[in-house]
């Protein structure tokens, strides 16, 4: 008797265990943080810091034509975070995550690069092998108007530059 107790439970422990795995719900929450760029080299450094109010836009098109299905905005928290709630599956669109506003005059340039805007693409469908309700959209800076100057002790170390030199001719 113990031992068909014991297959039972395992079975639901089972059972729970890949409930878990395939999320089927309608509702996905897309998550990113926004972010000052010191250093206009377009990722996040030691230096970087993060932006409370900056707005950002989540958008979604259709594959053929590019015609805009869903647009949503929202604005960062203290901690340089946003949450977008999405209703529906988007599977046959393009969906990105788009810079919109600063909060800081002086770091409020928008890359217009298209390795930039390739990099906030997120996939919003539960039909791609992604588990669970939250997906994650990488970071997004606003460039500041001028170089931090702590930035060429930040490339050194990171082995970007040899002796610490930023080219400074993409800020003109």
């Amino acid at each position: 008797m113990a031992n068909s107790n014991s297959i039972v439970l395992v079975s639901a422990l089972c059972f729970l265990s890949l409930a878990g795995v395939a999320y089927c719900g309608e509702t996905l929450n897309v998550h990113g943080i926004v972010y000052c760029d010191n250093c206009r080299i377009q990722f996040v450094t030691r230096i970087s810091e993060t932006l409370k109010g900056a707005k950002v836009r989540l958008e979604c098109r259709e594959n053929e034509g590019g015609k805009i299905t869903l647009s949503k905005e929202a604005d960062t928290d203290d901690l340089g975070t946003y949450s977008i709630p999405v209703e529906g599956d988007h599977e046959e669109e393009v969906c990105e995550v788009i810079l919109v506003k600063s909060p800081k005059e002086d770091c409020s340039e928008i890359s217009n690069e298209l390795h930039v805007k390739l990099s906030a693409r997120i996939s919003l469908t539960n039909h791609n092998g992604i588990t669970g309700p939250h997906r994650m959209a990488n970071p997004l800076g606003f460039m500041k108007k001028e170089v931090d100057p702590k930035c060429a002790e930040v490339l050194k170390e990171l082995g970007l530059t040899p002796d610490g030199d930023i080219d400074d001719s993409s800020a003109e």
